[in-house]
């Protein structure tokens, strides 16, 4: 039994293009709204078509400029409230101020719960995302988080790049947070898995990367939730390569941040080839032949329907 008498997409500015593809996977249209800036930088937000009744999906990735997409969701999560809608989900493609999730020392705020509080102030009674940087953000809800994984769109691709089981591939996680979430895709692809372990030895010096594991001749993926920098990413590249004896390095993530000099240095890296999801807009002036993306919108447009119409959505995960 559908919750809400239609299904209505609603989009800010942070990711349009991802919105339509959405809609487009679903066979609907992206609903009539205007989402503008004052000239003193307010946000505002309007409705051009009714949502009464409907079970609205707000599309909005939290990536840059990360406060005004932050504030872009909220006031339109109010606007639908405020409009009747019947049920409210917010779709946080890639959610922001994950990494702020606990307290590394004193006096640090942990402000991915601050934000898990804003949008359920603001009316949310869902949300949608995709592999949260840390998983215990789903505790910081006091709704239902649905936390979609964009491994099966990298085994489906992987599979395919390296056919009949090719036995000289190996998974590795960049760091040692990542563990757990590179297991999970080596169990799925049936690989072996290594590790690269960071450690600084002395302030101001280079960080030393250990690799735990034998690479020796394999063809390596490395395996992560997203690439901000790059710095971490393409260290490991060139460790593997430099000192484990890795033949290729290629790379996958969720989430493709890209700030500062991010493009620049993967371009310079070992790396052959690098996959992310479309959850973040490639907004990068400096083009990259190694940087491919993968869509995402058909998996969450299979997550909305099924959402909708009160099914389970489990089996997305497998």
């Amino acid at each position: 039994m559908a919750h809400g008498n239609e299904i209505k997409i609603i989009s800010g500015n942070s990711n349009r293009h991802f919105a339509k593809s959405v809609c487009s996977n679903l066979g609907i249209r992206l609903a009539d709204t205007t989402v503008a800036t004052f000239a003193d930088g307010e946000i505002s937000v309007s409705l051009h078509e009714t949502v009464r009744g409907s079970d609205a999906f707000i599309i909005q990735s939290t990536c840059v400029p990360i406060n005004d997409h932050l504030m872009e969701m909220l006031i339109m999560v109010d606007a639908c409230r405020r409009a009747s809608a019947s049920r409210i989900t917010t779709v946080i493609p890639y959610f922001g101020y994950a990494r702020q999730d606990r307290k590394s020392k004193s006096r640090d705020p942990i402000t991915a719960k601050l934000v898990a509080n804003l949008i359920t102030s603001a009316g949310a009674d869902r949300v949608l995302t995709m592999d949260l940087h840390a998983g215990q953000i789903q505790g910081f809800f006091d709704i239902p988080v649905d936390n979609l994984t964009a491994s099966p769109l990298f085994v489906d691709y992987y599979s395919k790049k390296f056919p009949n089981g090719a036995d000289d591939i190996m998974i590795v996680s960049p760091d040692i947070g990542s563990v757990a979430r590179a297991r999970a895709f080596a169990l799925k692809m049936d690989k072996g898995l290594a590790i690269i372990d960071k450690r600084r030895e002395k302030a101001n010096q280079s960080e030393v990367m250990n690799i735990i594991g034998s690479v020796e001749g394999k063809r390596i993926i490395l395996f992560d939730d997203m690439v901000d920098t790059g710095g971490s990413l393409c260290g490991a590249a060139v460790a593997l390569i430099e000192k484990g004896g890795a033949s290729e390095v290629y790379a996958c993530a969720s989430h493709g941040v890209l700030a500062k000099q991010a493009v620049e240095l993967i371009e310079k890296s070992p790396i052959k080839e690098l996959i992310f999801t479309d959850t973040i807009p490639y907004h990068s002036d400096t083009p990259c032949d190694k940087i491919k993306y993968l869509s995402a919108a058909p998996l969450f447009a299979e997550a909305i329907e099924r959402t909708f119409q009160e099914l389970s959505i489990s089996s997305l995960f497998r």
